[in-house]
């Protein structure tokens, strides 16, 4: 089985700005306070520049342990970044690898639009079946609507 390619558009009520420094930037900090099934976000490597990874740790019983993340790319002027999921608990031998993009554009009623592409790329000629997947882009959108819901109840943080 190939690549699988994943693309999505989201509005947000928040600026693209704070979006991005909240997810991208100050989520380190930031997740572990907001979402009660991740116990932290600690870095492997690095400093949270380029080429560095960091590790979701979840609460016992969650049904996902850990998910390591490196960042390849980041443009804080333009609200974009690249990351790859490396490795989880979940991959099991399904799944080499997780390739995102995304991007944050500024909306005309003041929040933005979300851009989002994932490519999940199997590992060999592994079968990757829509549960696994739905999971995995479940997991990235409580995050998003947590973050969401943080900035809109909390409007001077990351201002």
């Amino acid at each position: 089985m190939g690549i699988v390619t994943f693309t999505e558009e989201l509005h947000c009520p928040v600026s693209a700005k704070r979006m991005f420094h909240a997810l991208f930037r100050d989520d380190h900090n930031l997740i572990p306070k907001i979402m009660p099934n991740v116990k932290s976000v600690d870095f492997i490597s690095g400093d949270g520049s380029p080429g560095s990874v960091n590790q979701v740790n979840f609460v016992d019983g969650h049904p996902v342990k850990f998910v390591k993340h490196r960042l390849d790319h980041c443009d804080a002027e333009n609200y974009s970044c690249n990351y790859t999921v490396i490795e989880s608990d979940t991959f099991g031998d399904k799944v080499e690898c997780v390739a995102n993009e995304v991007k944050f554009e500024d909306a005309a009623d003041g929040g933005c639009i979300c851009k989002i592409k994932s490519c999940v790329h199997p590992k060999g000629d592994a079968v990757l079946d829509e549960e696994h997947l739905k999971a995995g882009h479940g997991g990235y959108m409580a995050k998003y609507k947590a973050v969401t819901d943080y900035l809109v109840a909390n409007p001077d943080a990351y201002a």
